[in-house]
C-alpha cells in the first residue's frame, strides 16, 4: 500500500514539474517576443502615420513590459533541478539506468547473481552516501538563510531536491535488490517490450514466407 502510494507521489511530482517548468517557459517566451513585436509596431505605425495604432500599441507595450517575469528563469531551473533527482528514482524503479552487462552475462548464474547484488548494493551505498552528504549540507545551508537572486526564497529548499531525490533513489535500490533476491527479475524498460512486439508481428510474415 505504502509502495503504490509513493509511486503515484513520484509520478505525480514528476509530472507537475514537468509541467509547470513548460508553462512558465512558454509564458516567459511569449511575452518576450511580443514586446518586441509591439515595439516593431509602434515604429511602423510612426512611420506610417497611424496615430491610434500607435496609441494602442505603446498602451500593450506598457501592460506587457510592466510584467515582471526576470524570475520565471531562475524558477525553471529549479523545477529542472527537482525533476532530475526525482526523475532518477523513477529511473531506477523502471530500470531505465544505463548499465554494462556485458561482463555479468558471460558469467555462469551463481556469479551472475552474485555481481547483480552487488551492482545494487553499490547503487545503494551510493546513493545513502549523497543523502547523507547533501542533507548535512541543505541544514548547514538552512542555517545561513541564504535566498535566491530573484525568487527571495531560502536556497535551503533549492538544495532539498539533493537529499530527497537521491534517499528516494536509495529507497528504489534497496527496492530493486529485494524483489531480485525473491523473484531473480530486474525492472526493464519499454525497449524490451517492443523488441517482444516486433517478433509478434514478424511472426505471420515468417509463416507466409
Amino acid at each position: 500500500m505504502f509502495s503504490k502510494i509513493l509511486d503515484r507521489f513520484e509520478e505525480n511530482l514528476i509530472s507537475l514539474l514537468m509541467i509547470s517548468a513548460v508553462v512558465i517557459i512558454f509564458i516567459a517566451v511569449c511575452q518576450r517576443y511580443s514586446i518586441g513585436l509591439i515595439a516593431d509596431l509602434i515604429g511602423w505605425s510612426r512611420q506610417n502615420d497611424y496615430p491610434w495604432l500607435q496609441q494602442q500599441a505603446r498602451s500593450a507595450y506598457r501592460s506587457l513590459s510592466g510584467i515582471n517575469l526576470l524570475w520565471a528563469q531562475e524558477l525553471c531551473i529549479y523545477l529542472f533541478v527537482w525533476m532530475a533527482k526525482f526523475g532518477a528514482a523513477y529511473g531506477v524503479r523502471l530500470g531505465i539506468h544505463v548499465g554494462v552487462d556485458v561482463l555479468v552475462n558471460m558469467v555462469s548464474p551463481p556469479l551472475r547473481k552474485t555481481l547483480v547484488v552487488i551492482s545494487i548494493l553499490a547503487g545503494v551505498l551510493f546513493t545513502a552516501i549523497v543523502a547523507w552528504i547533501g542533507g548535512s549540507f541543505t541544514w548547514d545551508i538552512a542555517k545561513t538563510g541564504t535566498v535566491s537572486p530573484d525568487l527571495e526564497i531560502e536556497m535551503w529548499i533549492v538544495y532539498l531536491a539533493v537529499p530527497a531525490g537521491s534517499a528516494l533513489m536509495c529507497f528504489r535500490f534497496l527496492q530493486t535488490l529485494v524483489t531480485y533476491l525473491r523473484t531473480g527479475g530486474l525492472p526493464h524498460h519499454g525497449h524490451g517490450m517492443q523488441e517482444e512486439l516486433e517478433e509478434e508481428l514478424l511472426k505471420p510474415e515468417a509463416a507466409k514466407a
